[in-house]
Formats: C-alpha cells, sequence, structure tokens
C-alpha cells in the first residue's frame, strides 16, 4: 500500500483520489483550505463532482501529509507554483494540470522543477473526463517521465483493469498534447456553435493535430507521442465531448455569447482560455531558448487565431476568413 497524496480537491483531483482508493491505496485529498476539506468530510460529497460518493476510506485534509510517498498535483496550471510550499521533502511529484503558465510560458514539470528543484517528476495525462474516471468507467492514460522507475511507481500506484497508464519517455510532448488540445477545443467548439458543420470541425481538429506537431518536434518532443493517447487521444475527446468545459465554451462563442459572461457562469477552471495566448507566446520564444533554435517560426494559426479571439482582438467571422484565406499548399 502506498501512500498518496492528492494536492488539489477539484473535479479531476477528486476523481484521481477515488482511482487511487480504487487501486487499494492510502489516500489523502487536500483541498484548498479547511472550510472546504470540513464540508467534504462531513458530506463525503464534493459539489464539483456531482454524484461521486467519497468513501469514508479516502482521507480529506487541507494540509499535505508529511509521510506522504507520492503527490498528485491537481491544481490547475496557472496555480502550481502557488502551492508548492505546501510540499514538503523531496517526495516524488506527478503533474496532473494541463496548460502554460502565463508570464513565464512554462509547462507543469517546467514549474515544479523551478518551485521544486529536488522532487522527482512524471506528468499523468490523457483522454480523461472526471466524471467518467470517478465512476470507475474504462479509461485509459499516460504516465510521462524520463525517470523509468517512477513512472512504474505511477503506474503501479493508480493502475487498475479500467484505468489503464501506459508509460512513456516524452515529458514534453505530453504536457504539449495536453495544453494544445484545449485551445483547440474551443476552436472546434466556436465552429459548431457558429453552424459550420461536422466538415469544418473535422478539418480544424486534423489541422490543429499539425500545430501541435509543429510545436513539438520544435521543443524536442517525438512525432509518436503526438499520435499516441496525450495528443491524438485526448484531442479527439476535447474537440468532440459534451462535457468538455472548453468546447463547450468555444460552443458558445460560436453562438455570440461574450467571453466574460460565458466565465461567470462557470464554477470549474477552462484552462484553454488562460493557455492559449501563452501556448503562442511558447512557440515564438525561439530567442528565449525555449525553443531551438534552429527551429525557426513555428506556424500555428489556429491556435494564434484562438488566442486573439479570446483577447478580443479579432472576431469570429474574421478569425473563420483569415484561416481559409491561408495559400493552399500540399499537406
Amino acid at each position: 500500500m502506498t501512500k498518496i497524496a492528492v494536492l488539489g480537491a477539484g473535479a479531476w483531483g477528486t476523481a484521481l483520489a477515488l482511482q487511487a482508493c480504487r487501486a487499494g491505496q492510502a489516500v489523502t485529498l487536500v483541498a484548498r483550505d479547511a472550510a472546504k476539506a470540513g464540508q467534504m468530510r462531513r458530506d463525503r460529497l464534493n459539489p464539483r463532482l456531482p454524484g461521486a460518493l467519497l468513501p469514508e476510506s479516502l482521507r480529506i485534509a487541507d494540509v499535505a501529509p508529511v509521510d506522504a510517498e507520492l503527490v498528485f498535483v491537481a491544481v490547475p496550471t496557472q496555480h502550481i507554483r502557488a502551492n508548492m510550499g505546501r510540499i514538503g521533502g523531496t517526495v516524488p511529484l506527478v503533474a496532473c494540470a494541463k496548460g502554460v503558465e502565463i508570464g513565464s510560458h512554462k509547462l507543469p514539470l517546467e514549474i515544479l522543477a523551478d518551485a521544486a528543484p529536488d522532487h522527482p517528476l512524471a506528468v499523468l495525462t490523457g483522454p480523461n473526463f472526471a466524471h467518467e474516471v470517478a465512476a470507475g468507467l474504462p479509461a485509459a492514460s499516460v504516465v510521462a517521465s524520463t525517470d523509468a522507475a517512477l513512472r512504474e511507481a505511477v503506474r503501479l500506484a493508480v493502475g487498475t483493469p479500467t484505468f489503464r497508464l501506459y508509460g512513456n519517455d516524452d515529458p514534453i510532448g505530453a504536457q504539449l498534447g495536453g495544453a494544445a488540445k484545449n485551445v483547440i477545443a474551443i476552436a472546434a467548439g466556436a465552429v459548431t456553435g457558429a453552424g459550420l458543420g461536422e466538415n469544418a470541425r473535422a478539418a480544424l481538429i486534423t489541422r490543429g493535430l499539425s500545430e501541435l506537431s509543429r510545436l513539438t518536434l520544435a521543443l524536442g518532443g517525438k512525432a509518436e507521442t503526438v499520435m499516441g493517447l496525450s495528443g491524438l487521444g485526448d484531442l479527439l475527446l476535447t474537440c468532440t465531448g459534451a462535457a468538455s468545459r472548453n468546447f463547450s465554451l468555444g460552443v458558445k462563442l460560436g453562438e455570440g455569447h461574450d467571453l466574460s459572461t460565458i466565465l461567470a457562469a462557470r464554477t470549474g477552471v477552462t484552462e484553454g482560455v488562460t493557455t492559449a495566448a501563452a501556448l503562442v507566446a511558447r512557440a515564438e520564444a525561439v530567442d528565449a531558448g525555449m525553443v531551438p533554435a534552429n527551429a525557426g517560426k513555428i506556424d500555428m494559426p489556429i491556435c494564434e487565431a484562438v488566442a486573439a479571439l479570446l483577447a478580443g482582438t479579432l472576431t469570429l467571422p474574421d478569425a473563420m476568413r483569415q484561416l481559409l484565406s491561408r495559400p493552399q499548399r500540399d499537406e
């Protein structure tokens, strides 16, 4: 039995905690404050994950246990850095967030390497809706790390017959898949909301996959990662699943709703909104040493259009015209 802490009691953190319990581990779910932890202990429910009963075996606290042997960091990407003071020692950390940090333009493992430099690191990512993992429905995911022993430890800690974990030694590619798919899903949702048809959505998803591939290779990731669970698999789920927060936000934008109004009606984080501009900036960061100097400009027209749309500097009709008027060339 492994002592596991899950930092972050949102929908995904709670689902991971339930999955770790299902795998037979000793699990502590760490909420952001004592009031929230107390409410969940009392009700054995989390309002962020309706219908999922929290078993008595799941410990709920607002402080991470000092004896944890593995910590899953399931807070949103923009809050990872601020939460690292809650983790002591050199316990291995598994990033479970998807996105790019505003300002630094860093991926989750890069943020952890800054804020917790002495900890072994891995990332858990893939095509997973929290409510389905919480319910024990069949799913697969990727644990990526350059440390093979850590990959195996994570797989043993939370893997079960219905939650299959595949190892991967390309954490850069795995993280970029999780970040880019949220941005592309907003575009796919906008196409749907604007009534442009399934052909248009399929074309956009496919060209979005090309953007992800270009960026991944430029940053040192692998082409096969892009075509795996953390790339194509996550992209397909997020761009087609009705439960996708990013896709549903895009649908609302396509229908003509204002971004601030959409966000005001939501309780969960829609990562693509904060990731879009940061991802584009990362793609442009050749001279900052974050992209190999020989990579040149990384062409990402869909992600650039989404970033401009969210910033209010481009309308949806103009974005569509801009994308459709690009020069035709061989695929």
